[in-house]
């Protein structure tokens, strides 16, 4: 592997400060034991404003801290990982500001990429669409577009503009990859053979199950506990369908651990909840064993069809029983899950605390779904498109 082309991926989140089980993050983290890895943090998809984004000034300071950190190498252990935020300035909708943004952060990815001795083509992995504008002009020996959410479902996104940007992506990329089935399936028309199912994967090391902890008990919380760990966003999680949860069940503690988009005051007021706010990685499994039920109160929205949530199988490998609501994705994994919507999701809880038990085989489920499986899995596809002769590879001209 040491002679293959090197990556560049254009990430989805940011390492500074978003939680490091992204698959981004575990994907381009292992590869760089192989190859030289710059993973650059999410450009954005839209300026967070007051009265349309929750807490704008929070989203707005922590991307400037970010990008005063520039470039930086996070890892010792991974001396050919490094990590950029690029400066731009965060104007989606005008044309020449578009313009003028990816001709800026592609001469910083660039400079970065000589630094670090990419000398021939890297590999261009997409996560988020805006980063359209800079690859396109980009010399490369592939382009793939990790299409692992629905971005244009995103509601305070220029939602026209996106989707622009992803039929793009869509069109010009040499593999597209999805972490969800049916999100593969609803853009075959688009894609045809160039689409791939890539699963998430599992840090299982991380991930393994023990007893219960007393991370939480010992913090006063009673039993049974309903938890959640994760990213507590406004436009995935149904904040309704949890007080409700809180209300009717004033004998569970329900318990949340993750970073809020939104004040999560209206669940605070109930005595049984419990917002841990966020926790570092490492904390999260001794946390998560003490759960005596593991929830996805997910939405039913473009962007959960669309996905495959990563929790899925962290919340398998510790050991617990997991009630969610449904999702397409879901159908894969019946026999590991509680799925119920509405009246549904609280009796599967109930049933749960009374000790039903999902009937898979969790063992052999995750006997190959390590995120080192995963990543293996997709130098092999990055490889095999450079083998073959990418169309994309020199990009000669920007194409629109």
């Amino acid at each position: 592997m040491a002679s293959s082309p090197d990556l560049i991926c254009f990430c989805g989140q940011d390492w500074w400060y978003h939680n490091r089980a992204h698959s981004d993050f575990q994907l381009m983290t292992r590869a760089a034991g192989f190859r030289k890895v710059l993973l650059v943090n999410s450009i954005g998809m839209r300026m967070p404003m007051p009265g349309r984004s929750p807490l704008p000034f929070r989203r707005i300071w922590r991307k400037l801290k970010s990008m005063l950190r520039h470039v930086r190498r996070p890892l010792p252990d991974r001396p050919d990982y490094a990590v950029m935020t690029p400066l731009l300035f965060p104007f989606y909708g005008s044309d020449s500001a578009r313009a003028f943004n990816a001709r800026l952060i592609r001469a910083q990815v660039e400079r970065q990429a000589r630094r670090m001795g990419m000398t021939a083509p890297p590999h261009l992995l997409v996560t988020v669409p805006t980063a359209w504008d800079v690859v396109k002009a980009m010399p490369r020996s592939s382009l793939v577009y990790n299409r692992t959410d629905k971005h244009s479902a995103f509601e305070e996104a220029d939602t026209s503009l996106i989707g622009a940007l992803e039929r793009a992506l869509l069109r010009h990329s040499d593999v597209v990859l999805y972490s969800s089935r049916a999100f593969l399936e609803s853009e075959r028309a688009m894609t045809g053979g160039r689409a791939r199912f890539l699963d998430h994967g599992v840090d299982l090391a991380h991930f393994a199950a023990r007893p219960r902890t007393g991370a939480l008990t010992g913090r006063g919380i009673k039993s049974p506990i309903v938890g959640f760990f994760g990213g507590l966003d406004d436009y995935v999680i149904d904040f309704d369908l949890l007080e409700r949860l809180a209300v009717e069940r004033p004998g569970y503690s329900l318990v949340l651990i993750g970073d809020a988009t939104l004040s999560l005051d209206r669940l605070r007021r109930h005595s049984n909840v419990h917002c841990l706010g966020f926790r570092p990685y490492a904390e999260i499994p001794a946390l998560g064993a003490d759960f005596d039920v593991a929830i996805m109160p997910w939405q039913d929205n473009d962007w959960i069809r669309s996905c495959n949530p990563i929790k899925l199988k962290e919340y398998l490998a510790l050991g617990c029983e997991v009630v969610t609501t449904p999702f397409p994705e879901a159908d894969h994994y019946r026999d590991f899950l509680h799925v119920g919507g509405g009246d549904e999701f609280i009796a599967r809880i109930d049933a749960v605390v009374r000790g039903a038990r999902a009937p898979g085989d969790r063992k052999a489920l995750l006997a190959h779904a390590s995120w080192d499986d995963r990543t293996q899995e997709l130098l092999r596809i990055l490889d095999a498109v450079a083998a073959d002769g990418a169309p994309q590879r020199e990009a000669a001209c920007a194409v629109s």
